[in-house]
């Protein structure tokens, strides 16, 4: 076990438009992150909830980072919304994840936040994903998380077209890129990004498109230590050695 304090991080799930069948098996599998993280230099603990009442300031003062799972819809109320502002303000992480693109789309604040507005998708498929930033080393690595993998490699997914190319906004470090002419339905042509990370008002979030089904989560453990590499990113916590 870990001698470290773990980080504890709210994982928020609601959904008021679309719900995902993915949201439980996305539980679970940051569950098992967490146990597995206590072993490590960075343990956490989570809070699973889709009980929107958790987001006022004290309730989110508990929080180091809140994972934004999913949500869809006005999930928040415009109390809970500025909660959440303050929440981040103060220093906070926010980690969103698939559908949390298409939430709160009243709010031009939160679509900074998330760093790209959903638009639409094609018909889930098979696709060629990459890190733009490794194609000359051969390798990808993401926070730091390298595997032995192509820099450009298959992958099967819903990939969403956002309202503004997120490649166009220069506060954002794009982290993975679709390869268009490996799919059909992209509308952003040769830099379509698919996650993302940025220094926000005092905080810091992070927003990754993927994962529409269940097996990102429960069959692929490189995709969960990108998510967990994302988390302690957001947390403000050193990865380079993770």
């Amino acid at each position: 076990m870990s001698s470290a304090e773990p980080i504890r991080v709210l994982v928020f799930s609601r959904t008021v438009a679309y719900r995902h069948d993915s949201i439980p098996a996305s539980i679970k599998a940051l569950e098992d992150l967490a146990a597995t993280s206590s072993t490590t230099a960075h343990p956490f603990d989570m809070t699973a909830t889709e009980d929107p009442t958790i987001f006022t300031p004290a309730g989110l003062s508990q929080f180091r980072v809140i994972i934004l799972l999913q949500c869809s819809g006005e999930f928040l109320d415009s109390s809970q919304l500025e909660a959440l502002k303050g929440f981040v303000h103060a220093g906070g992480g926010v980690v969103g994840i698939h559908c949390a693109s298409f939430g709160m789309e009243s709010s031009e604040w939160y679509g900074r936040l998330i760093g790209g507005v959903f638009k639409d998708h094609p018909e889930p498929q098979m696709a060629k994903i990459r890190d733009p930033k490794t194609r000359a080393r051969g390798k990808k690595t993401m926070f730091g998380v390298t595997t032995d993998k192509g820099w450009e490699w298959d992958w099967f997914d819903e990939y969403y077209n956002f309202k503004t190319n997120p490649w166009d906004n220069p506060h954002l470090q794009i982290l993975l890129e679709v390869n268009e002419e490996s799919y059909t339905g992209g509308t952003h042509g040769e830099r379509h990004p698919l996650a993302w990370a940025q220094e926000f008002e005092g905080g810091r979030s992070f927003y990754n498109s993927l994962s529409h089904f269940d097996e990102a989560h429960l069959e692929d453990p490189g995709f969960m230590a990108f998510i967990y590499k994302a988390i302690l990113w957001t947390a403000r916590l050193d990865i380079r050695s993770e």
